[in-house]
């Protein structure tokens, strides 16, 4: 922890903090959509206030950027090789935001966020 984390964490005499409550309801999270490879599958999410959100629960292509030739192309996924975010992701093929993808046009490394933009947006990586 850094000393900002801690400073909120500690009286001026050294003392702990104790937390005054726990979280509310609406001020939990929501739980991750965990996208796989496979057909295309959507859910609607209703968020606080009204708007509703687009998670994206499996998707089998992907919007590939390639900047060789500056062209966008729509492209089957074939499994992910590698997720930094996760490395049990990569045996379960879940896609999230940086997750290094193995595509008809190549390697490519996701740059959208399946769980909450809906879309699966890529760059070819060398």
């Amino acid at each position: 922890m850094s000393k900002s984390q801690l400073k909120a964490l500690t009286k001026p005499t050294g003392g702990r903090l104790k937390a005054a409550r726990k979280k509310k309801k609406y001020e939990l999270a929501g739980l991750p959509a965990h996208t796989k490879i496979a057909d295309h599958k959507v859910a609607s999410h209703r968020k606080r206030g009204g708007s509703n959100v687009i998670r994206l629960l499996a998707e089998n292509t992907a919007n590939v950027y390639d900047p060789k030739t500056k062209k966008i192309s729509k492209v089957k996924i074939k499994n992910v090789v590698a997720n930094p975010a996760n490395r049990h992701f990569v045996r379960r093929n879940i896609l999230t935001k940086g997750a290094e993808i193995e595509t008809d046009a190549g390697k490519a490394r996701i740059t959208s966020r399946p769980g909450k933009d809906g879309v699966v947006n890529a760059i070819i990586i060398k």
